[in-house]
Protein backbone atom coordinates (compact mmCIF):
# COMPACT_ATOMS: atom_id res chain seq x y z
CA UNK A 1 0.00 0.00 0.00
CA UNK A 2 1.40 3.62 -1.20
CA UNK A 3 0.15 6.91 -1.12
CA UNK A 4 2.53 9.75 -1.16
CA UNK A 5 0.42 12.93 -0.52
CA UNK A 6 2.57 16.14 -1.30
CA UNK A 7 2.68 19.53 -1.72
CA UNK A 8 2.80 20.76 -6.07
CA UNK A 9 6.47 20.65 -6.10
CA UNK A 10 8.74 18.49 -7.14
CA UNK A 11 8.73 14.41 -5.76
CA UNK A 12 7.26 11.18 -6.49
CA UNK A 13 6.91 9.29 -10.15
CA UNK A 14 7.71 11.51 -12.70
CA UNK A 15 5.13 11.94 -15.81
CA UNK A 16 5.16 13.93 -19.19
CA UNK A 17 2.83 17.13 -20.09
CA UNK A 18 2.54 18.77 -23.15
CA UNK A 19 1.55 22.38 -22.89
CA UNK A 20 0.33 24.88 -26.11
CA UNK A 21 2.32 27.84 -25.30
CA UNK A 22 2.43 31.31 -27.08
CA UNK A 23 5.03 31.33 -29.05
CA UNK A 24 5.86 33.18 -32.31
CA UNK A 25 9.24 33.39 -32.78
CA UNK A 26 12.89 32.43 -31.41
CA UNK A 27 12.79 34.57 -28.97
CA UNK A 28 10.02 33.23 -27.46
CA UNK A 29 11.39 29.82 -27.98
CA UNK A 30 14.58 31.08 -26.07
CA UNK A 31 12.73 32.66 -23.32
CA UNK A 32 10.74 29.38 -22.59
CA UNK A 33 13.87 27.06 -22.82
CA UNK A 34 15.58 29.70 -20.22
CA UNK A 35 12.30 29.23 -18.05
CA UNK A 36 12.22 25.92 -17.73
CA UNK A 37 16.35 25.64 -17.02
CA UNK A 38 17.10 23.99 -13.95
CA UNK A 39 14.20 23.70 -12.71
CA UNK A 40 14.41 20.79 -9.77
CA UNK A 41 12.80 17.42 -11.61
CA UNK A 42 12.26 18.63 -14.83
CA UNK A 43 13.32 17.52 -18.29
CA UNK A 44 12.48 19.22 -21.47
CA UNK A 45 12.12 16.98 -23.98
CA UNK A 46 10.65 19.09 -26.88
CA UNK A 47 9.96 22.84 -28.25
CA UNK A 48 8.71 23.51 -31.36
CA UNK A 49 7.66 27.15 -32.84
CA UNK A 50 5.79 25.54 -35.45
CA UNK A 51 2.80 24.05 -33.16
CA UNK A 52 3.57 26.23 -30.30
CA UNK A 53 4.16 22.78 -28.23
CA UNK A 54 6.55 22.34 -25.43
CA UNK A 55 6.99 18.55 -23.83
CA UNK A 56 8.56 18.07 -20.28
CA UNK A 57 9.17 15.10 -18.27
CA UNK A 58 8.65 16.25 -14.90
CA UNK A 59 7.72 14.99 -11.13
CA UNK A 60 7.15 18.68 -10.86
CA UNK A 61 2.57 19.46 -10.40
CA UNK A 62 1.38 20.86 -14.06
CA UNK A 63 0.45 24.02 -12.46
CA UNK A 64 4.15 24.68 -11.04
CA UNK A 65 5.36 24.14 -14.69
CA UNK A 66 2.80 26.21 -16.34
CA UNK A 67 3.65 28.69 -13.46
CA UNK A 68 7.29 28.46 -15.11
CA UNK A 69 6.47 28.89 -18.26
CA UNK A 70 3.97 31.95 -17.99
CA UNK A 71 6.80 33.61 -16.59
CA UNK A 72 7.70 34.45 -19.53
CA UNK A 73 5.05 36.72 -20.02
CA UNK A 74 3.79 34.19 -22.21
CA UNK A 75 0.71 32.28 -21.79
CA UNK A 76 0.07 28.18 -21.28
CA UNK A 77 -2.05 25.55 -21.68
CA UNK A 78 -2.28 21.98 -20.33
CA UNK A 79 -3.15 19.98 -23.48
CA UNK A 80 -1.90 16.24 -22.66
CA UNK A 81 -0.70 14.50 -19.85
CA UNK A 82 0.83 10.77 -19.92
CA UNK A 83 3.00 8.36 -18.15
CA UNK A 84 6.67 7.62 -19.13
CA UNK A 85 5.38 4.22 -19.98
CA UNK A 86 5.29 3.07 -23.51
CA UNK A 87 1.49 2.62 -23.58
CA UNK A 88 -1.36 5.49 -22.18
CA UNK A 89 -2.50 3.36 -19.57
CA UNK A 90 -5.39 6.13 -18.74
CA UNK A 91 -5.82 9.62 -17.27
CA UNK A 92 -9.03 11.22 -16.41
CA UNK A 93 -10.03 15.00 -14.88
CA UNK A 94 -12.39 16.57 -12.55
CA UNK A 95 -13.55 19.73 -13.08
CA UNK A 96 -14.70 20.73 -9.41
CA UNK A 97 -17.36 23.40 -8.15
CA UNK A 98 -20.46 23.77 -6.54
CA UNK A 99 -22.39 26.10 -3.99
CA UNK A 100 -19.85 28.04 -2.58
CA UNK A 101 -17.19 29.98 -4.19
CA UNK A 102 -14.94 26.85 -3.86
CA UNK A 103 -13.49 25.13 -7.49
CA UNK A 104 -10.55 23.21 -8.76
CA UNK A 105 -9.45 21.30 -11.30
CA UNK A 106 -7.68 18.26 -10.05
CA UNK A 107 -6.03 15.21 -12.29
CA UNK A 108 -5.39 11.51 -12.39
CA UNK A 109 -2.76 9.70 -14.20
CA UNK A 110 -2.23 5.89 -14.38
CA UNK A 111 1.51 6.33 -14.35
CA UNK A 112 2.16 2.04 -14.00
CA UNK A 113 -0.25 -1.00 -13.41
CA UNK A 114 -0.02 -0.23 -9.71
CA UNK A 115 0.27 3.60 -9.23
CA UNK A 116 -2.21 6.40 -10.27
CA UNK A 117 -0.70 9.76 -9.65
CA UNK A 118 -3.40 12.34 -8.38
CA UNK A 119 -2.38 16.55 -8.54
CA UNK A 120 -4.51 19.16 -8.46
CA UNK A 121 -5.16 23.10 -7.51
CA UNK A 122 -8.46 23.70 -5.58
CA UNK A 123 -9.18 27.64 -4.91
CA UNK A 124 -11.62 29.56 -2.34
CA UNK A 125 -10.80 27.08 0.71
CA UNK A 126 -10.14 27.95 4.31
CA UNK A 127 -6.94 27.46 5.17
CA UNK A 128 -5.68 24.37 6.95
CA UNK A 129 -6.66 20.61 5.77
CA UNK A 130 -9.77 19.42 3.75
CA UNK A 131 -10.94 16.22 3.05
CA UNK A 132 -10.66 14.56 -0.75
CA UNK A 133 -12.43 11.90 -1.66
CA UNK A 134 -13.60 9.91 -4.44
CA UNK A 135 -17.37 9.26 -4.59
CA UNK A 136 -19.66 6.68 -6.03
CA UNK A 137 -21.55 8.69 -8.65
CA UNK A 138 -20.91 10.72 -11.09
CA UNK A 139 -24.26 12.62 -10.29
CA UNK A 140 -24.25 16.34 -9.63
CA UNK A 141 -27.74 16.70 -10.45
CA UNK A 142 -28.17 17.71 -6.75
CA UNK A 143 -24.75 19.71 -6.18
CA UNK A 144 -22.79 17.34 -4.51
CA UNK A 145 -25.49 15.68 -2.36
CA UNK A 146 -26.18 13.60 -5.10
CA UNK A 147 -22.51 11.92 -5.16
CA UNK A 148 -23.29 9.16 -2.91
CA UNK A 149 -21.26 8.01 -0.69
CA UNK A 150 -17.02 7.05 -0.57
CA UNK A 151 -16.16 4.97 -3.62
CA UNK A 152 -16.31 1.64 -1.71
CA UNK A 153 -16.24 -1.66 -3.94
CA UNK A 154 -15.05 -3.54 -1.19
CA UNK A 155 -17.05 -3.08 1.81
CA UNK A 156 -13.62 -1.51 3.82
CA UNK A 157 -14.38 1.20 6.85
CA UNK A 158 -13.05 4.51 6.06
CA UNK A 159 -9.30 4.82 6.39
CA UNK A 160 -6.37 7.06 5.41
CA UNK A 161 -4.50 6.97 2.13
CA UNK A 162 -1.81 4.86 4.07
CA UNK A 163 -4.16 2.21 5.57
CA UNK A 164 -4.18 -1.86 4.11
CA UNK A 165 -7.90 -1.17 4.91
CA UNK A 166 -10.00 1.76 3.41
CA UNK A 167 -12.27 2.66 1.04
CA UNK A 168 -10.61 2.88 -2.59
CA UNK A 169 -11.86 6.56 -2.84
CA UNK A 170 -10.14 7.59 0.62
CA UNK A 171 -7.67 10.35 -0.75
CA UNK A 172 -6.91 11.89 3.07
CA UNK A 173 -6.11 15.53 2.85
CA UNK A 174 -4.96 18.42 0.94
CA UNK A 175 -3.43 21.68 2.86
CA UNK A 176 -4.98 25.22 1.84
CA UNK A 177 -2.56 27.93 2.46
CA UNK A 178 -3.59 31.69 3.68
CA UNK A 179 -4.25 32.35 0.41
CA UNK A 180 -7.19 29.63 0.40
CA UNK A 181 -4.80 27.65 -2.39
CA UNK A 182 -4.83 23.84 -1.76
CA UNK A 183 -1.57 22.70 -4.66
CA UNK A 184 -0.71 19.04 -4.20
CA UNK A 185 0.50 16.14 -5.82
CA UNK A 186 -0.06 12.19 -4.36
CA UNK A 187 0.59 8.48 -5.60
CA UNK A 188 -1.99 5.90 -4.83
CA UNK A 189 -1.51 2.75 -5.20
CA UNK A 190 -5.39 1.12 -4.83
CA UNK A 191 -7.31 3.82 -6.91
CA UNK A 192 -7.18 2.87 -10.86
CA UNK A 193 -8.31 5.46 -13.42
CA UNK A 194 -10.25 2.93 -15.25
CA UNK A 195 -12.36 2.34 -11.85
CA UNK A 196 -13.36 5.74 -11.29
CA UNK A 197 -13.91 7.26 -14.90
CA UNK A 198 -17.86 8.56 -14.70
CA UNK A 199 -17.58 8.71 -10.84
CA UNK A 200 -16.91 12.05 -8.82
CA UNK A 201 -14.70 13.98 -6.74
CA UNK A 202 -15.18 15.84 -3.93
CA UNK A 203 -13.57 18.11 -1.62
CA UNK A 204 -15.15 18.81 2.42
CA UNK A 205 -15.25 21.52 4.62
CA UNK A 206 -13.20 19.94 6.97
CA UNK A 207 -9.86 17.62 8.06
CA UNK A 208 -10.49 14.01 7.44
CA UNK A 209 -9.89 12.17 10.71
CA UNK A 210 -8.46 9.60 8.56
CA UNK A 211 -11.40 7.22 10.97
CA UNK A 212 -9.04 7.91 13.81
CA UNK A 213 -11.28 10.41 15.57
CA UNK A 214 -13.50 8.68 17.28
CA UNK A 215 -16.74 10.31 16.43
CA UNK A 216 -19.25 8.21 15.20
CA UNK A 217 -18.77 9.44 11.60
CA UNK A 218 -15.39 8.33 11.97
CA UNK A 219 -15.32 5.48 10.46
CA UNK A 220 -17.95 6.27 8.04
CA UNK A 221 -16.25 9.44 6.50
CA UNK A 222 -13.45 10.65 8.70
CA UNK A 223 -16.09 13.51 9.98
CA UNK A 224 -14.99 15.68 7.60
CA UNK A 225 -17.64 18.04 7.26
CA UNK A 226 -20.24 19.21 4.49
CA UNK A 227 -19.63 18.65 0.84
CA UNK A 228 -18.10 22.41 -0.68
CA UNK A 229 -17.22 21.45 -4.08
CA UNK A 230 -17.34 18.11 -6.33
CA UNK A 231 -17.14 17.08 -10.18
CA UNK A 232 -17.74 14.24 -12.06
CA UNK A 233 -14.37 12.40 -13.36
CA UNK A 234 -14.13 12.29 -16.60
CA UNK A 235 -11.31 10.94 -19.64
CA UNK A 236 -9.17 13.16 -20.12
CA UNK A 237 -6.64 13.71 -23.28
CA UNK A 238 -3.46 11.83 -23.35
CA UNK A 239 -0.24 13.20 -24.98
CA UNK A 240 -0.78 14.27 -28.37
CA UNK A 241 -4.42 13.34 -27.96
CA UNK A 242 -5.82 17.44 -27.91
CA UNK A 243 -5.68 18.45 -31.14
CA UNK A 244 -7.98 21.28 -30.40
CA UNK A 245 -7.28 24.96 -31.47
CA UNK A 246 -10.87 26.26 -31.66
CA UNK A 247 -13.23 25.94 -29.29
CA UNK A 248 -16.38 23.74 -31.11
CA UNK A 249 -19.07 25.33 -29.02
CA UNK A 250 -18.76 29.11 -29.66
CA UNK A 251 -15.53 29.36 -31.74
CA UNK A 252 -13.20 30.68 -29.56
CA UNK A 253 -9.57 30.17 -29.76
CA UNK A 254 -7.63 28.24 -27.53
CA UNK A 255 -5.55 31.54 -26.43
CA UNK A 256 -8.95 33.58 -26.30
CA UNK A 257 -11.18 31.17 -24.14
CA UNK A 258 -7.54 31.31 -21.62
CA UNK A 259 -9.02 34.22 -21.05
CA UNK A 260 -12.70 33.80 -20.86
CA UNK A 261 -14.96 33.72 -17.75
CA UNK A 262 -16.31 29.62 -17.70
CA UNK A 263 -20.16 31.31 -17.79
CA UNK A 264 -22.19 33.85 -18.15
CA UNK A 265 -20.94 37.27 -20.04
CA UNK A 266 -18.90 37.27 -22.51
CA UNK A 267 -19.45 33.35 -22.80
CA UNK A 268 -22.32 32.00 -25.02
CA UNK A 269 -22.44 28.43 -23.24
CA UNK A 270 -22.92 28.37 -19.77
CA UNK A 271 -21.56 25.73 -17.79
CA UNK A 272 -18.92 24.49 -20.73
CA UNK A 273 -15.42 23.82 -18.49
CA UNK A 274 -12.59 25.79 -19.38
CA UNK A 275 -9.58 23.09 -20.41
CA UNK A 276 -6.92 25.54 -19.20
CA UNK A 277 -7.79 25.78 -15.10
Amino acid sequence: MEATPGPGGAGGSSCRLEFAVQMNCQECVDAVQASLQGATGLRVLDIRLDSQSVLVETSMSAGKVKGLLESTGRRAVLKGMGSTAPQNLGAAVAMMSGPSLVQGVVRFLQVSPEKCLIEGTIDGLEPGLHGLHVHEFGDVTNSCDSCGDHFNPNGERHGGPQDAHRHLGDLGNVLAGSDGRADFRMEDSQLKVWDIIGRSLVVDSGEDDLGHGGHPLSEVCGNSGKRLACGIIARSAGLFENPKQICTCDGVTLWEEREKPVAGTGRRVLGQPAPHL
